[in-house]
């Protein structure tokens, strides 16, 4: 394979120099641009300006380096002429100052200011700004005598400000909450009261799913198809009714036992806790922690209370109020949610209980526990950020 053009003439050291500006090259200089030059992955124009100065080093007249990099002779001259003066440098684009500054940075930092307050605290009849209500809100406040809504957006997103969005949230008003939520933390790492767990204990999460819907499309959906087309699912839809879905989530085994019901309660929950308790291996186990959250079908000492009577070896654990986030249940629920439930077409609820139940039994094939990382260290900082 022939070498291009510009390797050629970097090699040829008798041709005569036709431009008032000569290249000398050092030895590294040569090896940094021949690395530059044969960059497959680099800018072009960075290739472009380093083959125009090895070609330029041998002594090729900058016509015949225009012609064989398909380029103006101004172009070769002006780099020939900038390497010469500053060295690698000089092959570097130049900062470009711009259009001046139109606003001054204490401008920028009062309307991101602003965006930090809620409307209501100004006296402002609005629930969440928006950048057009930012920007009339800055001129109204003098803050600056006009700017776009597009121009504070640009700005706000300098720092990831978007007040536009809100989440929602609840406060701790449970006054153990931290107490609670650590028992139930230290049991997902296998400690109960300061002492590791023993191989023959088990720790479960439990809850219900309620008001499961069981649609049937009007029409059949239709799959997806080459072309960016994803599946379709028709819009309407018959209602058959809603059922509720119980399961015990076993955390360290990566297994689900659950069931359907017409709804929840406490006899639903009963029934999940007997198909669990009298099945191996925890109807021979030496302690079963159930970890619940406060709905109404376990809710108190009386529903520990019932747990234990018929089951000795099972213990209720209590999450406080508000703490659902901290039942890995939910986790299992929602990816229910998204694999199973989402969209919804089943023709009647014996049809969407069976799905529940073929689901259940799929995941146990395949299931692995949660990376489950918030412990009681992570519970500890956020209370103090939320007390903060």
């Amino acid at each position: 394979m022939s070498s291009p053009d510009w390797a050629l003439a970097s090699d040829n050291q008798t041709m005569p120099v036709l431009s008032a500006h000569q290249i000398v090259l050092c030895a590294g200089q040569r090896q940094l641009l021949l690395a530059r030059a044969r960059r497959a992955s680099g800018e072009h124009r960075d290739v472009l300006r380093a083959r125009i100065v090895l070609a330029a080093a041998g002594g090729a007249p900058n016509a015949a380096i225009a012609r064989s990099l398909g380029v103006t002779d101004d172009t070769v001259r002006k780099w020939r002429r900038r390497f010469c003066e500053h060295g690698l440098d000089g092959l570097r684009d130049r900062s470009r100052p711009g259009r001046p500054r139109r606003f001054a940075a204490t401008v920028v930092a009062e309307v991101k200011a602003l965006a930090c307050e809620l409307p209501a605290d100004t006296g402002t009849p609005l629930a969440r700004w928006s950048c057009p209500e930012l920007a009339a809100e800055a001129v109204s406040r003098r803050i600056v005598t006009s700017v776009s809504a597009s121009t504070v957006r640009r700005w706000l997103a300098c720092d990831a400000l978007k007040p536009w969005q809100h989440r929602s949230w609840i406060f701790p008003r449970d006054p153990d909450f931290a107490v609670k939520a650590a028992r139930a933390l230290d049991l997902y790492a296998r400690v109960f009261d300061g002492q590791p767990l023993g191989e023959n204990d088990f720790v479960l999460s439990a809850d219900e799913k309620p008001g499961v819907q069981a649609r049937s499309r009007i029409h059949q959906s239709a799959p997806a198809r080459p072309g960016h087309q994803p599946m379709r699912v028709e819009s309407e839809y018959r209602r058959h009714g809603t059922l509720a879905y119980l399961a015990a989530y076993d955390v360290h085994r990566a297994h689900v036992i659950g069931h359907c019901a017409q709804t929840t309660g406490i006899a639903p929950f009963t029934e999940l806790v007997e198909k669990v308790m009298t099945s191996k291996p925890y109807a021979t186990a030496r302690r079963v922690f159930w970890i619940v959250d406060n709905g109404s079908s376990h809710r108190g000492w009386t529903a520990a209370a019932r747990l234990s009577d018929a089951f000795p070896n099972a213990r209720m654990i209590h999450l406080p109020v508000h703490a659902s986030w901290l039942n890995q249940v939910e986790i299992y629920f929602s990816v229910v949610q998204r694999k199973l439930l989402t969209p919804h077409d089943f023709a009647d609820l014996d049809n969407l209980a069976r799905k529940i139940t073929a689901f259940e039994h799929r995941y146990n094939n395949a299931a692995r526990p949660f990376d489950w990382r918030f412990g009681r260290n992570d519970l500890n900082r956020l209370i103090e950020r939320i007390a903060a």
